[in-house]
């Protein structure tokens, strides 16, 4: 399968239970299948002693570098996914739904 390029998954993690990582490894998951490289923020786990600042200077620098931006739902509700996708359109990086992604790549 043709490698259809890396996105970054991008959606709420604080105060959710397990931090919404089930939805982020669920996403990261069926993208993968689909034939896109996936930076998933929720496989890197928790760090201790690391503050959501942190976690965001390590999460910009991705976003950064891939070719588009993979939202779950609700990431409009997260500080930290609308500055990831602020980041992407200051960048003029990609953003669409994961769903949009999965079927855009079932098209090509």
């Amino acid at each position: 399968m043709k490698n259809k390029g890396k996105l970054y998954v991008s959606g709420p993690m604080s105060n959710y239970p397990g931090y919404n990582f089930d939805a982020f490894a669920e996403a990261a998951s069926q993208l993968r299948t689909a034939g896109y490289q996936v930076e998933d923020p929720g496989e890197f786990g928790v760090a201790d002693g690391w503050s959501w600042f942190d976690y965001m200077r390590k999460d910009l620098m991705i976003v950064c570098q891939v070719d588009g931006i993979a939202t779950l739902p609700d990431w409009q509700c997260s500080r930290g996914a609308c500055a990831e996708v602020e980041v992407a359109h200051i960048l003029h990086i990609p953003v669409m739904p994961v769903g949009v992604w999965l079927n855009s790549a079932s098209v090509e």
